[in-house]
């Protein structure tokens, strides 16, 4: 079986085509191809409150693109959502029915809880030790979603406006980000010793960099240590010198203050780091909906 998952992200638009491999009782996710464009609707969402002209050509272009290679790839269903840019922009409803029309591609526009409950339907949960307590980090362009479960238990779930995109471009308030910090100490008081899970493409990228071994964690000292080695950059000697791609060159900085300052307050040392998101989560709640649905027959 095969499926597609579009993330219409504030920095970032990805498309996942994946199949899904059925072995007895174990079922298989591997990913066939991932497409990320760097269209930053974010920076307009966030500063004028709408999208401009040029994105939205360039969106229903990109939507184009992908609903061929879905086409191509022979998915068996697809799902399109769009995060915290779009909610925010004036003119998402247009957009989405503009992309309709002309792209033939249906987009969701979620809100940040539903956010944080198709990432958590990865079930990261069920492969870690159900004793203990996990505070799961998704860092975007623009909101942050934190989902703490404890004994396999969901425990509290919300969605921050907090990303990299509004730290760039200074639309964080000192006091959203002090309220942030509390909340994160308050929820997490109860359930020390505690372990963070990473996902998003920054803390990836910083795991790929830092060159872990897949199933490590990264410790917070490490995450540290690196961001103030790129601080001693300048942005672009940070995509001349150390290779980093343009769009994740100016980002990476802000995700790594978000990840260290959730981490600090919530007394965590340590972040594991699974390499998954949105995407992937779409892709299980579609596995399941067709499951279902053979079922039903």
């Amino acid at each position: 079986m095969k499926f597609a998952s579009i993330d219409i992200g504030s920095n970032a638009v990805r498309l996942l085509l994946c199949s899904v491999i059925e072995d007895g009782n174990e079922v298989l996710f591997k990913k066939n191809e991932l497409v990320r464009i760097p269209l930053r609707l974010g920076e307009d969402a966030f500063i004028t409150k709408k999208i401009s002209e040029d994105k939205i050509v360039h969106l229903v272009k990109t939507m184009h693109a992908f609903r061929f290679l879905i086409e191509v790839f022979g998915a068996l269903d697809y799902r399109a959502c769009a995060t915290s840019a779009m909610r925010e922009a004036t003119n998402g409803n247009e957009i989405i029915e503009r992309v309709k029309n002309e792209a033939g591609i249906t987009i969701e526009i979620i809100h940040g809880k539903t956010e944080a409950e198709i990432i958590y339907s990865n079930h990261i949960a069920e492969h870690l030790d159900l004793n203990s307590s996990y505070l799961y980090i998704d860092v975007g362009g623009g909101s942050t979603e934190l989902t703490l479960f404890s004994k396999g238990k969901i425990e509290f779930s919300q969605s921050f406006n907090i990303g990299t995109i509004r730290l760039l471009h200074d639309k964080v308030s000192k006091e959203h980000w002090s309220d942030f910090k509390e909340t994160v100490r308050n929820i997490t008081k109860n359930y020390r010793p505690l372990k963070a899970i990473g996902s998003g493409g920054n803390i990836n990228k910083l795991y790929k960099t830092l060159r872990k071994k897949e199933g490590k964690s990264l410790q917070y000292d490490k995450i540290k240590e690196y961001s103030e080695y790129l601080s001693t950059f300048s942005l672009d000697e940070r995509i001349v010198k150390l290779g980093l791609n343009p769009d994740r060159a100016d980002v990476i900085l802000p995700a790594a203050k978000i990840f260290l300052s959730v981490m600090k307050n919530a007394g965590i040392d340590e972040i594991i780091v699974p390499q998954i998101g949105l995407s992937d989560g779409i892709i299980h709640l579609l596995y399941e909906k067709h499951i279902n649905e053979k079922v039903q027959f």
